[in-house]
């Protein structure tokens, strides 16, 4: 009986756990969607004011610490097994992402006149600025290369969420074609609006056109974010392509060995 007890419970300990990483598969990609749409949304800061600004930065800061509670496995494993080239660049731009993201909503804090205005931070503030703005252009560059470097996964649960089954080249190569427009017309865009001399401090301050449309704004931050989502699949691409041919000479170099 001892023994039909603990077996009972064992399998209800299962359930509980696959219940649980179910949950976080569902919960995951909902917190980084609504992570990118404020960013997007905070980068338009000219168009919607400073009391939203706040708030919606206060939701984002909400959502940056579930998504590191949610990911918290990644920092457990960080020391654990082998660093191949992906998982390199992998933790780089996870490790540089944090660091911008928490500059980024320290300095906010530091700020702000209306969520947390009850702080009454008077000194620093300058410093602040500056590190808010270089930390608001390296964090949407550093959340792009992020969001590229899962974009397989994500086209695959797209894939299955839409039932579509079996590669089609016709679709490949629409979609290759357009990925790279939008990233030619990102690098344009990026060029253009001179986020390069804000990311490297080059200038004190973010010139904001407050007569631009918010769609062609948007369109073009869009772009841009492409652009580095474009940069980083197709970076993590030619790694694992380069992986699996040191695979199969390894294998063919194996088999050699065995004829002889």
């Amino acid at each position: 009986m001892p023994a039909i007890c603990e077996k009972c419970a064992g399998l209800a300990k299962n359930r509980g756990v696959k219940m649980n990483k179910s949950i976080k598969s569902m919960i995951k990609p909902v917190v980084d969607i609504f992570m990118t749409v404020l960013l997007l949304f905070l980068m338009g800061y000219q168009f919607w004011g400073e009391t939203a600004h706040e708030w919606a930065g206060t939701l984002m800061l909400l959502l940056f610490i579930a998504h590191h509670i949610l990911n918290a496995g990644w920092y457990k494993n960080i020391f654990r097994g082998r660093y191949t080239p992906i998982r390199i660049i992998m933790t780089v731009i996870n490790l540089a992402l944090l660091v911008a993201m928490l500059c980024l909503m320290g300095s906010g804090i530091m700020m702000s006149r209306h969520v947390f205005s009850f702080l009454s931070v008077s000194s620093g503030m300058g410093t602040a600025r500056l590190v808010h703005m270089a930390a608001c252009y390296w964090g949407f560059v550093l959340m792009s290369l992020h969001l590229g470097l899962h974009w397989g996964m994500m086209m695959t649960k797209m894939r299955q969420s839409l039932c579509i089954t079996g590669p089609s080249r016709i679709r490949t190569v629409i979609l290759r074609i357009v990925a790279a427009a939008i990233a030619v017309y990102g690098a344009y865009v990026f060029i253009s609006r001179n986020l390069i001399t804000y990311m490297l401090l080059q200038t004190q301050f973010v010139f904001l056109d407050f007569g631009e449309s918010p769609i062609f704004f948007y369109i073009d931050y869009l772009a841009m974010a492409g652009l580095f989502v474009w940069i980083a699949y197709y970076l993590t691409m030619i790694f694992r392509r380069k992986k699996k041919g040191y695979r199969k000479a390894a294998l063919l170099a194996k088999n050699e060995k065995l004829i002889e």
